[in-house]
């Protein structure tokens, strides 16, 4: 997501100084050795339950990882998530370092009812991945990567971030799509979908998923791929966290050389609507190995906004001046950095300005095309704000993930030329009210063209019927499955796919 690039005009000063000075890691652990108190806790559907404070003790000395409470060095660090807006206390933190350790956490809490959030890279937008009074299960100390260069397939353990994936696999020469910011968490990702700068090449994240071994409400383990457990590997690409904790994935991995041509190639914020147009004609015949995402980029504190496009070219070097000509010749950038580059150093290039320090709010949903109507739309309802960090950017699509069936995973959304995403960022603690509402009217005036969102990145207040809707024919499989592995819906902090057993 480009929604980094605004630091760049002129708020990364302001921002970084306010970014925390690392993680804060707890102790070395040990189980608890004296019975907590009791803990006031919640259920998945919002009532109120204490847990007692010997049976807390119990799954402590049962697992190999930490249990964090309130009062716990690293409880802080374990429980944030990117998004400062959702500022959440669990009443207790799990850190499972292994899959007997998850199973041991799932089975406690489905023991109590509790409301359960799994953070992995702690990037989702709408705060699933943390929760208030319930249990989160934190799996930042349950990460590795194996590569088998020879079968072309990575094997990455349930908590590790796309970064490391990324890492080894391109010292083999091999790479899999994985998203564009390194530090994101691969299990909300890969089973959300998974866009990246080379899926037009070789499809979603989800697409290269080969296999997983996931945890399901009743604590069993299970090994899920196309010929073992077959439906339950089809609703976890595409269905997200409803089925379960993905405790291992394995990846397809594809032959690609380590340098890339890539970068940004930005104009005057006012010619938002002659890169609309040109993101349009050439959207139609650009290649497959061409990534580029629209970008409309007004920084904080009113300094000039920006439009364009960011760029990765994973094809022959030779021709990259060719294909890039056309983003180039709508006159002259007042930034064009594009370069050959390390495709790893391209995928962590907007690591460092994530806008941590933001308040943030994303909206969006998916296009099929660019009508001149929406065109219009994204241009007139454009509106920068000293106060606000304003961000619209486009996900590529096209190309390897729309030559696949809507319906040979839980991702339907297989006939998209982008996913739209408006996001507002504000200070941290400043009213954050009407930057929600500029952005949600900004894509309540364009939704007409939209059809359906992304559920990594699932609007906070979508309904079932909403939800129903965005599955494109899939939902119905999709309520079975869960009836099957959750039917209690302990996995509700997700696009929840409600049972109806």
């Amino acid at each position: 997501m480009k929604r980094r690039t605004f630091l760049r005009a002129g708020a990364a000063a302001a921002i970084a100084g306010a970014l925390p000075r690392g993680r804060a890691f707890a102790a070395p652990f040990r189980p608890l050795s004296q019975v907590p108190p009791d803990l006031d806790a919640i259920t998945g559907d919002g009532r109120d339950v204490v847990l007692r404070g010997r049976d807390v003790q119990e799954l402590s000395q049962a697992l190999r990882g930490a249990l964090l409470l309130r009062e716990d060095e690293g409880y802080d660090a374990a429980r944030r998530v990117l998004n400062p807006s959702f500022d959440k206390y669990p009443a207790l933190v799990v850190q499972p370092t292994g899959t007997a350790d998850v199973q041991r956490a799932v089975e406690f809490a489905a023991a109590h009812d509790l409301l359960v959030a799994v953070k992995c890279g702690g990037h989702s937008f709408s705060g699933k991945s943390t929760c208030d009074r319930g249990m989160l299960m934190d799996l930042s100390r349950f990460r590795g990567v194996r590569i088998d260069p020879k079968a072309r397939r990575g094997r990455i353990a349930g908590g590790s971030l796309l970064g490391e994936l990324d890492h080894e696999a391109m010292a083999h020469g091999l790479v899999t799509p994985m998203g564009t910011v390194s530090h994101t968490g691969v299990g909300g990702l890969a089973t959300g979908g998974g866009f990246g700068r080379t899926a037009r090449r070789f499809g979603l994240s989800l697409d290269n998923m080969t296999a997983v071994d996931i945890v399901t409400a009743d604590g069993a383990l299970l090994q899920a791929s196309a010929g073992e457990n077959p439906d339950l590997f089809w609703a976890v690409r595409g269905g997200g966290g409803n089925f379960g904790v993905v405790t291992s994935f394995e990846f397809q991995l594809h032959p690609m050389q380590r340098d890339v041509v890539g970068g940004t190639i930005l104009y005057p914020l006012a010619m938002m609507r002659d890169v609309l147009e040109r993101y349009r004609e050439y959207h139609e015949r650009a290649p497959d190995d061409l990534y580029m995402d629209f970008l409309a980029i007004q920084a904080p504190g009113g300094a000039p906004g920006v439009t364009g496009f960011s760029v990765c070219y994973s094809g022959p070097e030779g021709r990259a001046e060719s294909v890039l000509a056309p983003l180039r010749d709508l006159g002259t950038p007042v930034v064009d950095d594009v370069a050959r580059m390390d495709y790893v150093a391209q995928q962590r290039s907007g690591d460092i300005d994530d806008p941590r320090a933001l308040g943030q709010y994303l909206t969006g949903g998916f296009i099929a095309d660019l009508p001149d109507g929406l065109i219009d739309g994204l241009v007139n309802g454009f509106r920068g704000d000293p106060s606000r960090a304003t961000v619209v950017f486009f996900q590529h699509s096209g190309g390897a993930i729309n030559r696949i069936p809507s319906d040979a995973t839980a991702f339907p959304h297989r006939y998209a030329m982008a996913n739209v995403g408006i996001n507002a960022g504000w200070p941290f603690g400043a009213d954050a009210a009407p930057h929600m509402a500029y952005a949600r009217q900004y894509w309540r005036d364009i939704q007409q063209y939209g059809d359906g969102f992304y559920t990594v990145d699932v609007p906070p207040d979508t309904t079932v019927e909403g939800i129903n809707r965005n599955y494109r024919g899939n939902y119905a499989r999709l309520v079975t499955l869960k009836d099957r592995y959750d039917p209690k819906n302990l996995f509700r902090l997700n696009t929840n796919v409600e049972p109806t057993a």
